[in-house]
């Protein structure tokens, strides 16, 4: 079987991502959550890849698009703390759906309930957990 392309993945991530915000932005929840469940799903084949999967993620923390970014870096806390935090931290101090997702990501991880890619999660765990 081929492997997934680390670099589409992540094309993929932010277009997810792009079209869950457009979404909303619109009050089509639904068509926002279908996008939200393909990202996270883009991710768990990232997650299976391991750290290059992670690292091939972090190009995103660049992104153009703010949300991108957010997105990104809330998932990459524990693999990139210290330049998750920081796009976290600049983006939080904005107004609006991105800055609260921002603040948001920040608390959950301060206070020890951030759960996006568990440590002890093996390549095998992630793939067998896809929806």
């Amino acid at each position: 079987m081929r492997r997934p392309d680390a670099r589409a993945l992540v094309e993929q991530f932010a277009e997810e991502v792009a079209k869950q915000t457009d979404a909303i932005w619109k009050g089509d929840h639904r068509t926002g959550n279908k996008h939200a469940r393909r990202y996270i799903a883009v991710f768990r084949k990232l997650r299976a890849m391991g750290d290059p999967g992670r690292d091939a993620l972090a190009a995103l923390l660049r992104h153009e698009r703010p949300d991108v970014c957010v997105a990104a870096a809330a998932y990459l806390l524990r693999h990139r703390t210290a330049d998750a935090t920081a796009v976290l931290r600049e983006a939080a101090k904005g107004t609006g759906m991105v800055a609260f997702e921002a603040s948001q990501a920040i608390k959950r991880w301060e206070e020890g309930s951030w759960t996006l890619d568990p440590p002890n999660t093996s390549p095998d765990d992630a793939s067998t957990n896809q929806s």
